[in-house]
């Protein structure tokens, strides 16, 4: 900036009245045109319908790029050839204003729904991209080391590389459809949102007629093996595994959980399911911790280590309440949207033991047919406190449950 002033100009709070010229919001519509864009920059305040910003949790590092002059407010994106690889939808679920509310179905084809003619007087971003990648993991070199996963050059590449479509997408939150999910009244569900993100979006509860908000947190990836739009039909054989992000085992290869195991686990389950004619998908969602945060998951690990009689499974849900106050707080009611974004009407392999995950795909209108546990030798050392605690508490498994006696004898490693 070289030390020069630039003025920002008179400062519009959120709470004023406004969005006179800002295109309605028509939730569940059957198109794009109908439902209207999602406008939720920081550009013309009349032209906002909803409340928020895209990009989540980063449009605070954009604001900090405008901040530092990096970035010109004004910016708007050229989104030639940024269209999707793959074609998704649009699926009857799209128009039903209770199956999606946690995200924009319409999100993918900004520039195709709304040409240039509409989007040169309103900044109209997309939710949702879609392309094409490789996915490399050690993991699947070794299944292919082993004999368990054979090359066949179009799925699965010599060198161990995965042909993937991948989608990332933003949430995007109908308020009335979220408070039903969650069985509580919209009013409701605007004041606690107001007051636990410190008061930060006014508009929650000075703008009802605003319906739809943009929340400050992360989204999602989801992996497709095979053809897209083979998940909407439920005669083609469906392996799929949903799963919460965990950094720490995921990228990092901590082995006090199952997590990195259980993924790789299900994306040779996916490989091998779409080499035999059929499809795979995993959804990947930003909410490590248990949607508790990193800080919080490290303070129940140094709890549990340190607890008297060191870390066991039947300790091991109390260590987390004492630190956060509840066990999880991942809520899977929402999950399912991005399932009915793709059609999907039926997984055939559910490669997951959660019983939450499973009611709430199930309880949607998703039929599930099997379950697929993770394999005990794929389980580490350290994690058994987990997989047993988690076992006993409810979530699938073929074999026996363990009993409180089995989960006092199960231990972890201390610090």
């Amino acid at each position: 900036m070289s030390g020069e002033h630039r003025s920002l100009g008179h400062i519009r709070l959120t709470s004023h009245s406004g969005g006179i010229d800002a295109p309605p919001i028509h939730w569940g519509a059957g198109t794009a045109a109908e439902r209207g864009p999602v406008i939720g920059t920081t550009g013309t305040r009349a032209h906002r319908n909803v409340i928020g910003t895209h990009s989540g949790s980063y449009s605070v590092y954009r604001a900090l790029a405008v901040a530092a002059g990096a970035l010109a407010r004004e910016h708007r994106a050229d989104l030639t050839n940024t269209s999707p690889t793959d074609h998704i939808g649009p699926y009857p679920q799209w128009r039903d204003p209770r199956a999606i509310v946690s995200l924009d179905p319409w999100g993918a084809t900004v520039a195709e729904n709304f040409p240039d003619e509409i989007r040169r007087g309103y900044d109209i971003r997309p939710t949702i991209a879609v392309t094409k990648a490789h996915v490399i993991l050690p993991e699947i070199a070794e299944a292919i080391e082993k004999g368990r996963l054979v090359p066949d050059g179009e799925i699965l590449l010599p060198n161990g590389a995965a042909l993937v479509t991948k989608a990332a997408v933003e949430p995007v939150w109908h308020l009335p459809g979220v408070a039903d999910r969650f069985g509580c009244s919209e009013a409701e569900l605007r004041r606690v949102l107001f007051e636990e993100t410190g008061g930060m979006y006014p508009e929650l509860v000075t703008r009802s007629d605003l319906e739809v908000f943009l929340p400050p947190i992360g989204g999602q990836t989801v992996y497709i093996f095979g053809d897209a739009r083979d998940l909407a039909d439920p005669s083609v054989e469906l392996t799929a595994r949903v799963h919460d992000e965990c950094n720490g085992s995921d990228v990092f290869g901590s082995d006090i959980c199952t997590c990195r195991p259980y993924l790789t686990h299900a994306i040779e389950e996916c490989i091998r399911g779409t080499q035999r004619g059929g499809v795979g998908l995993v959804a990947y969602s930003r909410k490590e911790g248990r949607a508790l945060g990193e800080v919080t998951k490290f303070l129940v690990y140094n709890a549990r280590k340190r607890q008297l009689g060191g870390d066991t499974a039947d300790q091991y849900f109390a260590r987390t309440e004492c630190v956060a106050g509840v066990q999880d707080m991942r809520f899977q009611e929402l999950m399912p949207d991005v399932l009915h974004w793709f059609g999907i009407t039926r997984i055939h392999h559910l490669v997951s033991m959660s019983n939450m995950k499973y009611d709430a795909i199930t309880g949607s209108g998703i039929d599930v047919g099997e379950r697929v546990n993770i394999p005990d030798e794929l389980v580490p050392a350290d994690a058994r406190v987990e997989i047993d605690a988690k076992m006993a508490a409810g979530y699938f498994t073929p074999g026996p449950v363990p009993d409180a006696e089995q989960l006092r004898q199960v231990k972890g490693r201390g610090l």
